[in-house]
């Protein structure tokens, strides 16, 4: 299942939700399903988001270097976190967002990479060849990065205007019951705190009560908690203005009917995500994973995946074989005033990982 014209609007968790927790064992092999088909030869065994990957990568892959990729999927940064602390079970390659590349790394989950076996690091933009969640990019490879903002749907913004503030979605009573928000804890605090003036990081308890208040008020007006699939709420007019990833409504603009929507990216500035690639500890085919990372990072297979997911890609080299259409993409690629204002949210450990957790859980339950 590839993220593009067969899926068009499906978010990279929405497919697993749909067919539920049996959706994580299914493989796939040269891009076709390969349920309980093991199979002879080198194989890599590489563990991504759905709809993550081009339509071919993986034969292609197996074409240029004839080991086979089987392709596991899991939902959310917390289930592979999970499938990987008691152990690796198999997985050469995984996807973990930034902060948790920090958190595995630390709990030595993930192995550092052999730069060496990596040359197609040369065709990163310079801004990605290290990150603060990862000094010297030790541990990882970046795979896209996306911002969070705010999706809508134009003819239901009174008097045409564009919700340039996260007050529309935190603190407004404007469209209320027509306001979806994503469920995930932590993105949740660190938006609400940046509308407040405030870092995405270190924020002070004074605040979170703050926080918390704030969207007790305001569940009220909020149609639903999503599981990143609000561009789908989006699109079938269940709501009006949603939380969501630019990669996930640049989707849905691109789609019919696509100009009907807007996305966003508030004044206040946002959370920036990156997505990367890494070997977790134990991988049974270092040498293949390596090659497999590299492989990529590669300008034509780059390509090939972002025509596909259509999120921002952190390689030059895709990014100068992609069309005026996709690098001028302002849904893609936001100002860069408002990437000025930006930040990547770090991991300040368990115990602040679980207190978001909590408060989240007490807003829902408001």
């Amino acid at each position: 299942m590839a993220k593009g014209k067969y899926f068009r609007g499906a978010s990279r968790r929405s497919i697993l939700q749909q067919f539920g927790a049996a959706a994580v064992g299914i493989s796939f092999a040269g891009g076709l399903a390969a349920c309980g088909k093991g199979g002879g030869g080198r194989k890599v065994n590489f563990y991504n988001w759905d709809t993550y990957i081009g339509e071919t990568t993986l034969a292609d892959f197996q074409a240029a270097t004839g080991v086979s990729v089987e392709m596991s999927l899991f939902a959310t940064n917390d289930e592979l976190f999970a499938r990987l602390r008691a152990g690796n079970p198999g997985f050469d390659v995984i996807v973990p967002s930034n902060e948790f590349v920090t958190r595995m790394s630390q709990a030595q989950m993930i192995q550092e990479l052999d730069r060496a076996k990596i040359p197609n690091f040369a065709n990163l933009l310079p801004e990605f060849q290290d990150a603060a969640f990862d000094p010297g990019r030790r541990y990882s490879m970046p795979y896209t990065w996306l911002v969070l903002g705010i999706g809508y749907r134009k003819d239901k913004m009174r008097n045409g205007e564009v919700p340039n503030s996260w007050r529309y979605l935190f603190d407004s009573p404007q469209y209320a019951g027509r306001i979806a928000l994503l469920s995930e804890s932590a993105d949740l605090m660190r938006l609400c705190a940046k509308y407040k003036g405030h870092s995405v990081n270190n924020i002070p308890d004074a605040m979170l009560t703050e926080i918390e208040q704030m969207l007790i008020r305001q569940k009220p007006n909020i149609k639903a908690f999503h599981e990143d699939d609000g561009q789908d709420m989006l699109a079938s007019g269940e709501v009006d203005i949603v939380l969501e990833y630019n990669g996930d409504i640049a989707q849905l603009m691109a789609g019919e009917g696509g100009d009907a929507f807007g996305f966003v990216v508030p004044q206040e500035g946002t959370l920036i995500n990156s997505d990367c690639l890494c070997i977790p500890t134990g991988a049974p085919n270092p040498d293949d994973a390596h090659a497999f990372i590299n492989y990529l990072l590669d300008g034509e297979a780059g390509k090939k995946i972002t025509e596909t997911i259509l999120y921002p890609t952190p390689n030059a080299a895709a990014r100068e074989l992609m069309p005026d259409g996709y690098k001028n993409n302002g849904v893609i690629f936001p100002a860069a005033d408002l990437m000025a204002k930006s930040e990547y949210g770090a991991f300040e450990g368990d115990e602040r990982s679980r207190l978001y957790e909590e408060i989240f859980t007490r807003i829902n339950a408001a």
